[in-house]
């Protein structure tokens, strides 16, 4: 395994706030990473999750260095990605801290493992369960390139949908 840095990188500073600004304007399906490690387990909304390759697969997620969800990816290596449904919008709240902390996140949620050990969140449109073979220090966030070690998905359902800091249906066009 190989860990990159930004040390070869040149990298403009640009105001937080206009890149905030400007992201605003890309719309995202909303997943939770979750970890476990020595039996603590956490979890966060995220929406820097790209798919990066079928044969091997390949995905590719972002999460806040010193985050306790961070800590955790870090230390097992490994984690779930559950890909939320329209209907899941007070889960996202809830992993994201919109919610008042609560001392376990999965209180009265139901959950389940595949290979890894990582929860993955019932009721959500697909589950991946994760293995990490590569890090890239990218600024306040860590880059976790892993491996699918299993997946799932329903085929059916509406996803939940982010855009410009709120949630949205998705309309089908023909």
């Amino acid at each position: 395994m190989m860990k990159m840095t930004m040390e070869n990188l040149t990298v403009t500073t640009l105001d937080p706030e206009a890149l905030r600004s400007a992201m605003r304007a890309w719309s995202a399906g909303v997943t939770v990473v979750t970890a476990v490690h020595e039996n603590q387990r956490h979890g966060m909304t995220v929406n820097s999750f790209t798919s990066i390759s079928l044969e091997p697969a390949l995905i590719t997620i972002s999460l806040r260095q010193g985050s306790r969800t961070y800590d955790l990816v870090s230390k097992s290596r490994a984690f779930g990605l559950t890909i939320l449904s329209s209907d899941q919008l007070r889960i996202s709240d809830l992993f994201a801290g919109r919610e008042p902390e609560a001392s376990d996140r999965f209180a009265g949620l139901q959950t389940e493992t595949l290979v890894t050990g990582a929860p993955l969140l019932a009721g959500g449109l697909a589950w991946m369960d994760c293995r990490v073979i590569e890090t890239f220090d990218a600024g306040m966030n860590m880059l976790f390139i892993a491996e699918v070690v299993a997946a799932r998905s329903l085929n059916a359902g509406e996803p939940l949908v982010y855009h410009d800091r709120e949630y949205w249906n998705l309309s089908h066009f023909k």
